[in-house]
């Protein structure tokens, strides 16, 4: 039964991304729950990704109404169904955790980076998992420390978040690419970026926010220059190999 449940919730995930058009990477089941991983990395609309995350979560509600339906029909049991309903509960409440990369993570992460920027949002997002995760210990500690499955479960997060928080850097990369390629780019308004010429390129890209383009308007010797497109950055940080220059070394020559 539990296998039922966790598998109809990743294949709400599934459907609603395939309706969208995204990349599935694999689905895994796992004998606590399971996992969707898309070849998605933050440039996809908000909507989208809501919707995805939520399609999870919300197989439940039909899941308990069919459970209701087959009771009535003297199918199940009435002790069947209270577990089913239970079942259903605690995994729904328990996937809506923030925490990485439980659907409550993921869906923190996408609220947030719009409106922050990707580089901090993924860092918030690290930040609150990481807490979230100590108060569910600390509630296990509490409640049923002697739970096997638990503890199996705190294993799965601490290694997932301890990757997630190791690649970071990477995600970002990933972000920044997608973005440079054009693929699956929703733009939804200009924000302008002003730094100054002494700038790190890469510190300047940790700024790129999703759904936006970002012209970028340098303060040189106390002037603002004209306007540089994203992509212009991007080539030079990605094509170019600036990866360590001044933002003004990549488009002046500082003397």
């Amino acid at each position: 039964m539990l296998f039922l449940i966790v598998f109809v919730h990743e294949m709400g995930h599934a459907l609603c991304a395939h309706f969208f058009s995204w990349r599935i990477r694999r689905i895994l089941l796992l004998p606590f729950g399971g996992v969707a991983e898309m070849e998605e990395h933050g440039n996809r609309p908000l909507k989208e990704e809501v919707l995805v995350i939520m399609a999870g979560p919300l197989q439940h509600v039909w899941l308990i109404a069919a459970g209701y339906g087959l009771f009535h029909l003297s199918i199940i049991s009435q002790e069947t169904l209270e577990l089913f309903i239970f079942q259903n509960i605690m995994i729904c409440c328990f996937n809506l955790l923030p925490i990485w990369p439980l659907d409550g993570g993921k869906l923190l992460f996408a609220l947030i980076s719009w409106r922050y920027s990707f580089f901090k949002s993924h860092q918030i997002m690290l930040l609150v998992s990481i807490m979230s995760l100590l108060l569910f210990i600390g509630g296990i500690i509490l409640i049923n420390p002697t739970q096997l499955n638990l503890w199996i479960i705190v294993i799965f997060l601490v290694y997932s978040i301890g990757m997630e928080f190791k690649n970071r850097h990477f995600v970002l990369m990933r972000f920044l690419l997608e973005r440079y390629y054009g693929k699956h780019r929703t733009i939804s308004m200009l924000k302008p970026l002003h730094v100054d010429e002494k700038e790190p390129i890469q510190k300047v890209l940790w700024m790129f926010q999703r759904g936006y383009k970002h012209p970028i308007i340098i303060q040189r010797n106390g002037q603002l220059q004209p306007q540089i497109d994203e992509n212009e950055l991007l080539h030079a940080y990605f094509s170019e190999k600036k990866t360590t220059q001044s933002i003004g070394e990549v488009f002046y020559s500082i003397p």
